[in-house]
């Protein structure tokens, strides 16, 4: 099959597009720098999904779209993320469309449906909030409609896969932050140390995408619904942090703070970035104090049933290949 995976340079990306080369399609990367890794062996398209003729040309002549593009990090200007994740799924979705794209494949988030409570073991029924904490989530959400309204139009056959915490060798997002704030002490515990949280391994999340796209058509159960996809087992969240860090010899959290107060300081520091025009990410802010207090974990007997999703990697494996690629990665 004629591939295009929109952000193939990224963490899972980069993952889904080397699985795919291996299986033997055709595929063409997407994204808005250069990803010399991957040139001797797929197309490399340096385009922006905002602008829609870049892609309308770039849709051209393919069967398949995953599309992992988003901007990482839960701050910034609103219009930033509408802009990226609304405007820019809308029109890969009418490039789709106009080009008589057969599937696409959207790569959504759980934080869609979290709502700054407790969230244990919720399914894909759960609505939307009233109310998002960080424009991140509500941008998604958005876009995660957008997918799931385009199904059937034009015969193109759509699917959300919401892949939560994705970790492992060569994650840019959750793993630096954490050596960092742990190499200057700056890392706190936010609540009773209590909350279970859902992870994905990479290669989990690459193999829940592609097995969601070999059995999405428009006939199947897949076709216009959302996902979410996991290690299958949540762990608690300040335990797998202290167990990290021991694992790579960095001080593990000592520092604590309750809920309530990282709450209330989450809501003054974006008061005061938004009023003083700060742009880099606050410490603390909502969205981020909910996220590291209370428990986010998700039913994923749908996945499992619907195209047949179990992970591939034990999050015991994934651990040990994680810290030997930190290791062998120390002199980078």
């Amino acid at each position: 099959m004629k591939v295009l995976i929109i952000g193939g340079g990224g963490f899972l990306g980069s993952g889904i597009t080397r699985k795919l080369i291996k299986e033997g399609n055709t595929v063409t990367i997407l994204g808005r720098k250069e990803y010399f890794e991957f040139k001797n062996l797929v197309t490399c398209i340096k385009a922006d999904i905002r602008n829609r003729s870049d892609m309308m040309l770039a849709l051209k002549n393919q069967d398949i779209i995953f599309h992992t593009a988003a901007i990482p990090g839960i701050w910034g200007d609103y219009n930033e993320f509408y802009l990226t994740d609304v405007i820019g799924t809308e029109n890969i979705v009418n490039a789709c469309f106009a080009n008589k794209v057969k599937k696409l494949i959207y790569t959504s988030s759980p934080s869609v449906i979290f709502n700054g409570t407790d969230m244990a073991g919720v399914d894909e029924k759960t609505p939307y909030p009233d109310k998002y904490l960080c424009h991140y989530s509500k941008t998604k959400a958005i876009a995660e409609k957008c997918v799931m309204n385009a199904n059937g139009y034009k015969n193109l056959a759509t699917v959300c896969l919401r892949p939560h915490l994705i970790w492992g060798p060569g994650d840019p997002h959750i793993l630096p932050r954490l050596i960092n704030r742990s190499k200057s002490r700056k890392l706190v515990c936010v609540g009773n140390r209590m909350n279970m949280v859902d992870m994905v391994y990479v290669d989990n999340a690459v193999n829940a995408h592609i097995k969601a796209s070999k059995y999405l058509c428009l006939d199947g159960p897949v076709a216009g619904n959302c996902y979410f996809v996991s290690d299958g087992k949540p762990v608690n969240l300040w335990k797998w942090i202290d167990d990290l860090l021991m694992s790579l010899d960095l001080p593990v959290v000592t520092k604590s703070i309750s809920y309530e107060n990282a709450r209330l300081l989450g809501a003054l520091l974006e008061t005061a970035y938004k009023i003083f025009g700060v742009k880099s990410e606050p410490r603390m802010t909502r969205f981020l104090a909910a996220q590291l207090a209370k428990s986010h974990y998700f039913n994923i007997s749908k996945a499992r049933n619907d195209f047949n999703y179990k992970p591939i990697v034990s999050p015991e494996e994934g651990m040990k290949r994680l810290i030997n690629y930190y290791f062998s990665h120390q002199e980078d």
